[in-house]
């Protein structure tokens, strides 16, 4: 099982970002102005830093998170969803009206 996954609503809404925006990162942020989410951003616009580590990869996008968040979310799987409404304004799906969101479940 893959530490990060998506639905099946949210893996559609990434695949139009892919194709306006070409190479895509998600970064998980760790909530300092829009509470913890998965932000979706071009490839370039985003440093991934020393700081930050690959834990998963959905629809061929990479999935970073900073270290120091790691393990507290290691024994979660996350899972990447979407619904209507604005909640992020850093991340793309925002020009479509659309948050990605997170949810968890524990991995066995």
């Amino acid at each position: 099982m893959s530490q990060v996954t998506v639905t099946d609503a949210a893996k559609d809404l990434i695949k139009q970002l892919k194709a306006q925006h070409g190479n895509l990162i998600f970064v998980h942020s760790e909530g300092c102005c829009e509470g913890t989410s998965p932000m979706c951003m071009p490839a370039d616009d985003f440093y991934v830093g020393s700081q930050y580590d690959q834990v998963g990869e959905v629809v061929g996008i990479p999935y970073y998170m900073h270290h120091s968040n790691i393990d507290y979310w290691l024994h979660l799987q996350l899972i990447i969803d979407v619904c209507d409404g604005i909640g992020n304004s850093f991340s793309l799906e925002s020009t479509k009206d659309k948050t990605f969101i997170l949810r968890s479940e524990v991995l066995s």
